[in-house]
């Protein structure tokens, strides 16, 4: 038997919202290019149900059914920048406060006379 994975059950209250938001999204950009579920499914080669499923904005569908989507609707490229290391302001300050410490504090004699 399979275990069940508790965050697709009950994600968290912000990832619940943002996966709502993302699956309306996805919705009117979709009846915006005047196509049908079945269209933007056989697009990305997958089935209805996963396409109804990411409109529902459902924590269990894969993320290659979002990607697909986002892809598909020429949408793709705030997803291709969302985890840019470059712009991880806590986590660049963490990583330099750890180096900080790190640093070899100067001991002993020196050569300055």
């Amino acid at each position: 038997m399979v275990a069940t994975n508790k965050l697709q059950k009950a994600p968290p209250f912000h990832v619940s919202r943002a996966l709502k938001q993302l699956g309306t999204d996805l919705r009117t950009a979709r009846i915006r290019r005047n196509m049908t579920m079945e269209d933007a499914a056989s697009r990305i080669g997958t089935g209805l149900r996963a396409v109804m499923d990411a409109e529902k904005g459902k924590a269990s569908t894969g993320i290659v059914v979002y990607a697909g989507l986002l892809w598909l609707y020429d949408m793709l490229q705030p997803l291709e920048e969302l985890a840019d290391p470059s712009k991880d302001k806590e986590g660049i300050a963490l990583q330099a406060t750890r180096e900080r410490k790190r640093a070899r504090k100067p001991g002993g004699l020196d050569n300055d006379f």
